[in-house]
């Protein structure tokens, strides 16, 4: 029974503390399409062709499991251990659940990234899941799998958790109560994440800084929490883009700098770290991960849902394949993939995501051996970080739908990819998923003089820069036309 009645306050609190902003924006897109003269032969630019160096990525065999176990796992599970109390959740969240996901009970009145879960004490309490990050929309259609582009960590989550703190007691008579012990790890990982993983702009993703701070206040053997960081946590926060789950059966190394190898269902615990409470409880978790692993690998990119030109296609497809198939693999009935790690040098791609775990630093060799040599690398089935510089050429399946484009999200459409001399150096965009262009494939976007808000993307931040991968800059306009015609068909 509740001790108090709420106040009001609280409905406007828990909205601040807890709520992923992905509101839409209306803006209005000019794109200016320049037109050469119809009487002139078209202009081959003169690109010298980079020289690429690359190493191919060892074969990493994975766990098995039942993919229908879980999906179900993925969605409903108890893979998370603190939370806020299901029903002060209900009382603070201003969004309107559709139950997307047809789940039942609790789940069926929360929105569709937030999981209704047991804590160790009994309390019935809410926590994000996987699809915080990992599912989103592109017009209109929900994709689970698809990174979250729109997602928005520009903001501090734990600016007003004293108020969020104070609305608890207030609720549940104080920090004796079952309820207050169900959230106070949520609680303290918020307090330490918050301050720390802000993004200089929406839709860029610090999942990278996040596990920092999170295994900087937890014992590499125990996974017991502690309020002192064992490390110094540096202030920077270094962006990423969400990566598709469906490219992950294909790959060989886990995430865009390719530090993740050997077991993949360890590194799916991670997420975990933000409540679990000791490492009796990551291993209850990393036994239902071989299912949760499974359903990912069953997962397949969505069709492009726009009209295309297919005898144009085919051009393209000639063009890529003389391309761009050496790294990025080939597509098709007998689809091959090479998993090649490419260097900084070749690439030419903003260093700093790479840099970060090969230079050494406090937070760097704290990282490594915190993962080799301590719970995750050493229990079971081991994960292990290996760093060897460079970012991994994706597979491109389904491509039409993940952009913005690059590991940092900085290049808005693939012509700009295909374009290096066209890229915007700050742009904006609506967050409107139906915002699509479909001649450049796609978001609109507008170019920017300043950064006018979080809305727009800066490229001369550091992290956040658009250069590298010059290797469409030799193309002509009608070999770049067709080859973006035949990368909708992927």
């Amino acid at each position: 029974m509740k001790k108090s009645k709420p106040l009001l306050f609280i409905v406007f609190l828990f909205s601040l503390v807890l709520s992923c902003s992905k509101e839409s924006k209306d803006e209005l897109i000019d794109i200016v399409v320049n037109e050469k003269p119809t009487d002139q032969p078209e202009e081959v630019p003169e690109v010298e062709e980079p020289l690429i160096e690359s190493s191919p990525i060892p074969d990493n065999p994975q766990r098995t499991g039942n993919a229908s176990v879980g999906y179900e796992y993925l969605i409903s599970g108890n893979y998370m251990s603190s939370g806020v109390p299901y029903d002060a959740f209900l009382l603070g969240t201003s969004v309107i659940p559709d139950n997307r996901l047809n789940r039942t009970g609790d789940n069926a009145n929360l929105p569709y990234d937030y999981t209704a879960i047991s804590a160790p004490n009994g309390a019935r309490v809410v926590a994000p899941n996987c699809m915080a990050c990992h599912a989103s929309s592109i017009n209109n259609e929900f994709i689970i799998g698809l990174g979250s582009h729109d997602a928005d960590f520009t903001v501090n989550r734990a600016s007003n958790i004293a108020l969020l703190n104070s609305g608890i007691r207030a609720l549940y008579g104080g920090e004796e109560s079952v309820e207050w012990l169900a959230y106070d790890q949520f609680r303290k990982s918020i307090l330490a994440i918050g301050p720390r993983t802000i993004t200089a702009t929406r839709g860029a993703n610090p999942a990278d800084k996040i596990t920092q701070v999170l295994i900087a206040h937890r014992d590499k053997n125990t996974l017991v929490w502690q309020d002192t960081p064992l490390v110094e946590i540096p202030e920077e926060v270094i962006p990423s883009d969400v990566p598709a789950w469906w490219l992950l059966k294909k790959k060989n190394a886990m995430f865009y700098h390719a530090i993740g190898r050997l077991d993949y269902c360890k590194s799916f615990i991670g997420s975990s770290l933000l409540t679990l409470g000791d490492a009796t409880k990551a291993v209850e978790i990393d036994a239902k991960m071989t299912d949760v692993l499974a359903y990912i690998q069953t997962l397949e990119a969505p069709e492009y849902p726009f009209s295309v030109d297919s005898n144009l296609a085919l051009q393209g497809k000639q063009i890529f394949e003389n391309t761009c198939a050496t790294c990025h693999g080939t597509y098709g009935e007998s689809p091959t993939y090479p998993n090649l790690l490419v260097t900084l040098e070749s690439v030419g791609t903003d260093p700093e995501l790479s840099n970060h775990y090969t230079k050494s630093s406090p937070m760097n060799d704290y990282f490594m051996d915190w993962f080799n040599t301590g719970w995750f690398g050493t229990y079971g089935n081991n994960l292990q970080i290996k760093a060897e510089g460079g970012y991994i050429a994706p597979p491109l399946d389904g491509i039409w739908a993940t952009a913005p484009y690059f590991h940092n999200g900085s290049v808005p459409t693939l012509e700009d990819v295909l374009n290096s001399k066209n890229r915007p150096i700050r742009w904006s965009r609506s967050f409107d998923n139906t915002d699509y262009d479909q001649l450049k494939v796609g978001w609109n976007y507008t170019n920017e003089q300043t950064k006018v808000d979080k809305h727009t993307y800066d490229t001369t931040l550091k992290g956040y820069g658009n250069s590298g991968h010059i290797f469409g800059d030799h193309l002509t306009d009608s070999e770049r036309t067709a080859l973006l015609e035949y990368l909708k068909t992927l």
